[in-house]
C-alpha cells in the first residue's frame, strides 16, 4: 500500500539514486538543476511514495521566480523532478505525488507563488494537471530548454502575457530557522 510522507524522512542518498535510476548520473548537467543550485527544495511540498520500507516514488518543489522585464519579481515554484522507481512504474504513483503537491500548495499559505514552472511532456501535464506553454514563450532560462516542454499553471493572473528570466528564489529565513 502506497502511503505519502514527507520526503525529508528519507535518506538523501536513497532520493539521489532514485533520481539517478530515473534521469540517469548525467542529470545535473540540465537546465532544470540550474534553477536548483543554491537553494533548498519546499519542505511541505516535498514527498516520498513508500511502500513500507520500499520507495516508489519522489517529487520535489523548489523556489523559482520570473524576474520581468519591467523589474517586478513574481514568484513562482519549480514541479520536479518527480521520478518513480522502475518496479512501481504505471500504478498512478507519479500522477498521486503531484496531484498531491499541487492540493497542498493550492490549499495552503506555504507560500505566495503565481505558478508552477515545469520542464516536461506538455499533453501528460496537460492532461492530468491543466499545465501548458501558452505563457511561456517569451520566459528565458539559464539554460537550453524545449519551448514546447517549457510548462506553467499559472494560479494569478499577474504572469500573463510577462516576459523575463526564470531564475532561483532564496526563500527568507524565518525566526524558527535562526
Amino acid at each position: 500500500m502506497t502511503t505519502l510522507i514527507p520526503l525529508n524522512k528519507i535518506d538523501s542518498q536513497t532520493i539521489e539514486d532514485l533520481l539517478d535510476i530515473g534521469f540517469g548520473k548525467n542529470r545535473h548537467t540540465r537546465t532544470a538543476y540550474r534553477l536548483r543550485e543554491g537553494v533548498s527544495a519546499i519542505p511541505d511540498l516535498s514527498f516520498a511514495a513508500v511502500d513500507g520500507e520500499a520507495l516508489q516514488g519522489v517529487i520535489q518543489c523548489w523556489p523559482i521566480r520570473l524576474s520581468c522585464l519591467n523589474g517586478k519579481k513574481l514568484p513562482m515554484i519549480l514541479l520536479g523532478p518527480v521520478a518513480v522507481h522502475p518496479d512501481y512504474q504505471g500504478y498512478g504513483i507519479g500522477q498521486t505525488l503531484v496531484q498531491h503537491s499541487l492540493d497542498v500548495a493550492d490549499n495552503s499559505e506555504i507560500r505566495g507563488h503565481d505558478a508552477f514552472m515545469l520542464i516536461g511532456d506538455p499533453e501528460y501535464y496537460n492532461r492530468f494537471f491543466g499545465f501548458s506553454n501558452e505563457e511561456t514563450a517569451d520566459w528565458r532560462l539559464p539554460g537550453p530548454v524545449e519551448r514546447r516542454r517549457l510548462l506553467a499553471r499559472l494560479t494569478s493572473s499577474r504572469l500573463h502575457d510577462r516576459a523575463g528570466m526564470v531564475e532561483a528564489d532564496i526563500l527568507p529565513v524565518t525566526a524558527k530557522e535562526v
